[in-house]
């Protein structure tokens, strides 16, 4: 009975590696959000001062201000294979992530028409965060396509127990994976402090024959 019992299981998971190789390969694909950037012109320059980086606010005046929310989606396709036992599976994950900065949101404060000089000056400041902010998104795309790879797609399907690699899947990009995008994403801070410098400041202030200064004196 011991031998019969081990040449089944032998058996089995020959089975179950034989029909692991029929399924397709996991995968990871990326996909960068897009979306409408809104704009909002009804905010006073002193509210955007408040809501501006804690760094900017001494002594400065913030007359337009750019903001991303760093998201990240996963949406995820498991195809298996249940070995005849109905107690082993091999699964093979297909991973999208989508990710990207939503909502994004361009202020011009509301003390600067549309139209003005003054309200060109900033919105076209702005639009240099917003480019920044796209061309972030694309720097990271490889590192993070590699990341998820070597995690993922390097070792072919998984093998284990019956009905846990759906669940196990979920929670390891819940927990590792989607902080670990969003720092990514973050990162973006230190370009977007490139372009707020005191020289710019003052490049912008003084734009327009004195309009922006009259507005905020």
């Amino acid at each position: 009975m011991r031998r019969l019992a081990l040449l089944l299981t032998l058996y089995s998971a020959q089975s179950l590696a034989d029909n692991c190789d029929l399924l397709p390969k996991p995968s990871v694909t990326l996909k960068r959000h897009e979306e409408p950037i809104s704009l909002d012109t009804r905010t006073s320059f002193r509210t955007l001062t408040l809501l501006g980086p804690v760094q900017m606010r001494p002594g400065k005046q913030v007359l337009g201000l750019t903001r991303g929310t760093a998201t990240v989606r996963f949406e995820t396709r498991v195809e298996s294979y249940i070995d005849r036992s109905g107690q082993w599976e091999c699964a093979s994950p297909q991973i999208t992530v989508s990710y990207g900065f939503s909502p994004m949101t361009v202020y011009v404060a509301r003390e600067f028409p549309a139209g003005t000089c003054a309200y060109n000056e900033i919105y076209q400041h702005e639009i240099r965060h917003v480019n920044a902010y796209q061309a972030h998104l694309k720097s990271i795309e490889k590192d993070i396509a590699d990341t998820l790879g070597a995690r993922f797609t390097t070792a072919g399907p998984w093998r284990g127990p019956r009905g846990q690699a759906r669940a196990r899947l979920q929670q390891e990009l819940e927990e590792r994976w989607a902080p670990y995008v969003k720092r990514e994403i973050n990162k973006v801070d230190a370009t977007q402090a490139l372009i707020d410098t005191p020289e710019e400041y003052a490049r912008v202030a003084a734009s327009c024959n004195g309009e922006i200064r009259r507005a905020t004196r």
